[in-house]
């Protein structure tokens, strides 16, 4: 390992780059600044209370107009100039939805001031106030947005990915602490905190499984005679990730698990509501059905919208290519279609359980949600979906200069030997 760090450090791109990344995300105390959409504390009086969603809301919306809206798709399809298009579209998205957003907060802190005018909550009031809070709110995402696309371009690794993975992790510690107060003053023996770091391993080796685990097509490719050159006749093949989807069906399922609260607070006299929300409150046996099946339902919906096989069969086609035994075309589309549901179900389960492991773990051992958080769900799939993106592009800026990988046996997928 020490061999490897010192490669990392002769080569002067990847030195830079990876020393850029680390003072940005790491300096200044930002990561005590953005917000956890997987149950992070919402910091809702600073310049940074926005943190990144707005960013990845617009960059949501994007992708699934993409999927419906043919403006859209052609971009997809225009190669650079398209992505390009695309990414000042997200930033025009982001700005609006920031404007919103801080809006929305600017008219709470309004209503907490006139419920609760003894706490001196504003010092400016009126338009003024609303003024200042949405130019500073927006222009607080703005600069995250900015310099997670600094980080993209000059450093190491997806720049908005990590930010939200260095916020995260920026939690780690405080969890580990009360913990260890725990055991400390004789709440928890020692022994079951051993089991649940034996727990947390077991879980993110599974996650690690879930991320990587790929089903792969054969392709072949026939030989082509243009001109005096002889093209194609290699054996290539696709791969299929069981987890095509992501983190994205529990950004969903959490986002409409979260509506029959939101509409509880305006009928705070109904009972009927009130039964709703008590339904849908996470003690509640109901919750955890009902969030598990949305997940499972989002992970189909997400795979469909990520991986077109008809697009896939299509471009094949026109170069050559077929999968041994299935003719080109639409009888192509629909194999690759057939395995990719197969293999979408059990991901799909395994991403459910993952989800509702954390809340079940803290119920069952009474572990802090700070600390059960890091066992699965939204935070776990990102710390281990960034840290293998990031992993894999140190790796082949080393083998690109002839050095060995972190991984010498070729293990880390994604590698390129």
């Amino acid at each position: 390992m020490m061999k490897i760090l010192q490669s990392i450090f002769k080569i002067p791109e990847l030195r830079r780059r990876i020393l850029f990344t680390l003072e940005s995300v790491g300096g200044g105390g930002l990561a005590d600044l953005y917000d956890m959409f997987a149950g992070g504390a919402f910091k809702r009086a600073t310049v940074f209370a926005l943190g990144i969603m707005p960013y990845i809301s617009a960059s949501i919306i994007i992708q699934l107009l993409g999927a419906v809206v043919p403006y859209f798709q052609k971009l997809q399809k225009e190669g650079e100039e398209g992505r390009k298009k695309i990414t000042q579209l997200t930033r025009y998205g982001t700005v609006l939805i920031s404007a919103l957003q801080a809006f929305g907060i600017a008219k709470m802190l309004v209503n907490l001031h006139a419920s609760r005018p003894e706490l001196g909550i504003l010092t400016i009031h009126g338009l003024h106030f609303y003024f200042i809070t949405i130019i500073t709110l927006a222009s607080g995402t703005i600069f995250i947005m900015w310099l997670g696309e600094q980080i993209t371009e000059r450093g190491i690794g997806n720049g908005i990915s990590l930010i939200i993975f260095i916020g995260i992790i920026a939690r780690l510690p405080n969890a580990l602490l009360m913990e260890w107060e725990k055991v400390y003053v004789g709440i928890r023996p020692i022994i079951i905190e051993v089991i649940l770091i034996g727990v947390m391993v077991v879980t993110v080796a599974a996650v690690v499984l879930l991320t990587q685990g790929t089903r792969k097509i054969p392709v072949q490719y026939a030989k082509r005679v243009i001109g005096r050159k002889i093209y194609g006749g290699q054996s290539t093949h696709i791969p299929l990730r069981v987890n095509t989807a992501g983190v994205m069906p529990i950004i969903f399922a959490q986002s409409i698990m979260f509506l029959p609260s939101t509409i509880t607070q305006f009928f705070p006299q109904s009972e009927f509501f009130q039964s709703v929300a008590r339904s849908f409150s996470w003690d509640s046996l109901i919750y955890w059905m009902v969030y598990g099946a949305m997940i499972v339902f989002f992970t189909y919906f997400y795979t469909a919208i990520a991986f077109n096989p008809i697009d896939v069969a299509d471009n094949m086609k026109k170069y050559g290519g077929f999968i041994p035994g299935v003719r080109p075309g639409k009888k192509t589309s629909e194999f690759i279609d057939k395995i990719l549901t197969r293999i979408t179900l059990p991901g799909s389960i395994f991403l459910a359980l993952i989800a509702i492991f954390p809340y079940f773990l803290s119920k069952i051992t009474e572990v802090n949600i700070e600390f059960s958080s890091f066992f699965g769900g939204t935070s776990l799939l990102i710390i281990v979906g960034v840290a293998l993106d990031t992993l894999q592009q140190i790796e082949s800026h080393l083998l690109m200069r002839h050095y060995d990988g972190f991984m010498k046996s070729g293990k880390l997928r994604g590698r390129r030997g």
